[in-house]
C-alpha cells in the first residue's frame, strides 16, 4: 500500500523501503526510477489535521525561500500534502549529512546563527492553526492523562505523582512570573533534527512538532553538560543568534519548566502510543517497574533544578 500510495503522485521507487528512526508518523527513505532519493512521511491519523499539516509545509517552503537550510515537501500538481486510502503523507529529498555535535563550538555556532535566521523571519506573523506552546498542553493535559491511563507501574503511583505533581506546580508558578512575545517555532530542535555537512553546514529537518510560543525552546535543547558547560553553549548561541534576531535573555527562566514539561508530555506521549504495536517493541523499558523508579529520580532531580537560579548569561561573562 505504501508503494502504491508513492506512485499515485507519478514517483517510482527503484528500491525497497528503508524505515528511518519515527515513531509518531511512518518514514521511509527510497531511490526512485530517476535516481533521485526521497523520504516519504505518512501522518498519523487524527494527530494533526489537514490545515495544521498544510501550514506547516508553507512554513518549510517559505523559510526555504529565505535561503535557510531545511527539508521542505515536494510539489506535484501544486500540492505537497496528499491522500491515499485514509492516509495523508508527503514526499522530502533525502538530506545527507552526519549528526550535529553539539560539544563542537564551531558547529553550534553556525547553528546559533542559521536559529536566528529561521526565528527573524517567523516573528513576521503568528501561525493559525498550529498549537501554541503552553503549560496547559505539554503539562496539565499531560498529566492528567498519565494519572488515568494506568499505565503507571501500581507500586510506584504514589511516589511517581506526588513528585510530578509537585514539578508541574513549580514550573507554572516560574511560567507564570513571566510573559514574553511568542513565535512561530521549530518546536522540537534537538541535536537529532539537526544534520551536518562539511561544505554546506547544518541543515534542518522534523517541523512536525512546529508551534507558538518562546524563542527559547528552539535553543535548551541544546545544551548539555553541567552547568559550566550550559552556559558556554548559550553564550557561543545566544551570540550568534543575535547577529540576526534580538534575545531577550529573561527567557532563560523558561529552561528548566520546558523541560520539565517536556519530561511530562514524553511518559504521556508513551502512554498514548501504547496500543500501537512499535511502541511495546521499541520501548520494552516502558512497563517495567524499574523505569518507574528511574522516573521518580530523574523528577526529584528536576524538581530541585526548578528551585535553583537560571541560567544567567550575566553571571557567566562576569565569571
Amino acid at each position: 500500500m505504501i508503494l502504491d500510495a508513492i506512485e499515485s503522485i507519478g514517483v517510482f521507487p527503484e528500491t525497497g523501503l528503508l524505515a528511518l528512526n519515527s515513531y509518531e508518523n511512518r518514514v521511509y527513505q527510497f531511490r526512485c526510477d530517476q535516481g533521485l532519493r526521497y523520504v516519504v512521511k505518512f501522518y498519523r491519523p487524527q494527530r494533526w489535521s489537514e490545515a495544521q499539516i498544510q501550514e506547516e509545509h508553507d512554513y518549510a517552503l517559505a523559510l526555504a525561500a529565505e535561503d535557510i537550510p531545511i527539508a521542505v515537501p515536494v510539489i506535484i500538481d501544486n500540492k505537497t500534502l496528499f491522500e491515499f486510502k485514509g492516509y495523508r503523507f508527503a514526499l522530502f529529498p533525502s538530506i545527507g549529512g552526519r549528526a550535529f555535535e553539539v560539544d563542537n563550538l564551531e558547529q553550534l555556532e553556525s547553528v546559533g546563527r542559521f536559529i536566528g535566521r529561521i526565528h527573524q523571519y517567523a516573528s513576521k506573523q503568528p501561525f493559525v492553526y498550529r498549537e501554541p506552546l503552553t503549560p496547559e498542553i505539554l503539562g496539565d493535559d499531560a498529566y492528567r492523562y498519565l494519572q488515568d491511563s494506568g499505565i503507571v507501574a501500581e507500586g510506584m503511583r504514589s511516589a511517581f505523582f506526588t513528585v510530578v505533581e509537585q514539578v508541574l506546580t513549580k514550573a507554572k508558578q516560574i511560567w507564570q512570573q513571566h510573559s514574553f512575545d511568542t513565535i512561530r517555532l521549530h518546536g522540537d530542535l534537538h541535536p537529532g533534527n539537526i544534520l551536518w555537512t562539511p561544505d554546506d553546514g547544518s541543515g534542518f529537518v522534523d517541523l512536525d512538532d512546529a508551534r507558538q510560543g518562546s524563542a527559547v525552546q528552539d535553543i535548551w535543547m541544546m545544551l548539555t553538560g553541567d552547568r559550566a558547560q550550559q552556559l558556554l553553549q548559550l553564550d557561543i548561541l545566544i551570540d550568534a543568534y543575535q547577529e540576526f534576531c534580538d534575545f531577550d535573555t529573561k527567557q532563560l527562566a523558561l529552561i528548566e519548566p520546558l523541560r520539565a514539561f517536556r519530561m511530562i508530555h514524553y511518559n504521556a506521549w508513551l502512554a498514548k502510543r501504547w496500543q500501537d504495536p512499535a511502541f511495546p517493541m521499541n520501548f520494552p523499558w516502558f512497563a517495567d517497574i524499574k523505569y518507574w523508579e528511574q522516573q521518580t529520580l530523574a523528577f526529584k532531580e528536576q524538581l530541585a533544578a526548578l528551585n535553583e537560579a537560571p541560567l544567567s548569561l550575566t553571571s557567566f561573562n562576569q565569571g
